[in-house]
C-alpha cells in the first residue's frame, strides 16, 4: 500500500495564487477610490468644523467672528498667508489674519486667532463662493449666529473636489440662517445627501 504525500502540489499552489491575484486585482480599484473619498471627506469635515467653530464663538462671545480661507492651500499658514477662496487651510479669528497667520491663538493679540487649521491634502481642489457664485474667502457670524455682510458677501458654499476622477464631490453649505451642512454633489435631488444649491 502506498502512502499519500502530505502538503500541496505545485498545481494547487499556483491555482491558489492565481485566485488570490484575481481577487486583489478586482479589489484594488475599490481601495484606491475609498482612499480618495476619505481624503475628500476629511477636508470637507475640517472646513465644516471650522465654520461651525466660528459660529459657536460668535454666539459665545456675542460679537462678530469670522471663518477665513487662507494660503497656503497645502501646508501650515505662516506670516505670508493671504486670503484665498481656493484654499483648504483656514483660520477662525476676530480680525483679518492676512500676513499674521503665524500669531499664536490669543484673545488679545491681533488678529485674535481662535483656531487655525492647515490642509495636508495636495490632491484636492477647494472653491468657495457666495450665494451668487462669486469667489469669496470668508464668512462672518454675528452674535446671533447669522452670517453677515461685512463689505463682501459671505461664503454660501465651499466645493471640495478630488483631482483624480471617480471620487465623490462634496460641498459645505452655509444657509442665510447660519446652518452649516455637508452634502454630496453627485447624488440625485431626491436623495437626502443632495445639496440644496446647484451652483
Amino acid at each position: 500500500m502506498r502512502r499519500r504525500a502530505l502538503g500541496f502540489s505545485l498545481v494547487e499552489v499556483m491555482l491558489a495564487v492565481a485566485v488570490l491575484a484575481l481577487i486583489l486585482g478586482l479589489g484594488f480599484p475599490s481601495v484606491a477610490e475609498l482612499i480618495r473619498n476619505t481624503q475628500t471627506r476629511a477636508l470637507a469635515e475640517s472646513l465644516q468644523n471650522g465654520v461651525q467653530k466660528a459660529r459657536a464663538e460668535a454666539l459665545k462671545r456675542n460679537r462678530n467672528v469670522t471663518f477665513w480661507l487662507v494660503t497656503p492651500a497645502v501646508g501650515t499658514p505662516d506670516a505670508t498667508c493671504t486670503l484665498s477662496a481656493a484654499s483648504g487651510s483656514w483660520v477662525v479669528s476676530l480680525d483679518n489674519p492676512a500676513t499674521k497667520c503665524n500669531v499664536a491663538p490669543s484673545p488679545t493679540s491681533d488678529p485674535r486667532i481662535v483656531e487655525l487649521q492647515a490642509n495636508r491634502a495636495s490632491n484636492l481642489t477647494v472653491a468657495a463662493a457666495d450665494a451668487g457664485g462669486n469667489a469669496v474667502s470668508s464668512v462672518t457670524f454675528n452674535g446671533f449666529g447669522l452670517p453677515v455682510n461685512t463689505g463682501s458677501a459671505p461664503i454660501g458654499r465651499i466645493n471640495i473636489t478630488h483631482q483624480q476622477s471617480g471620487a465623490r464631490q462634496l460641498r459645505v453649505e452655509i444657509s442665510a440662517g447660519g446652518g452649516v451642512r455637508m452634502c454630496d454633489r453627485d447624488v440625485g435631488s431626491t436623495d437626502t445627501r443632495a445639496c440644496a444649491t446647484t451652483f
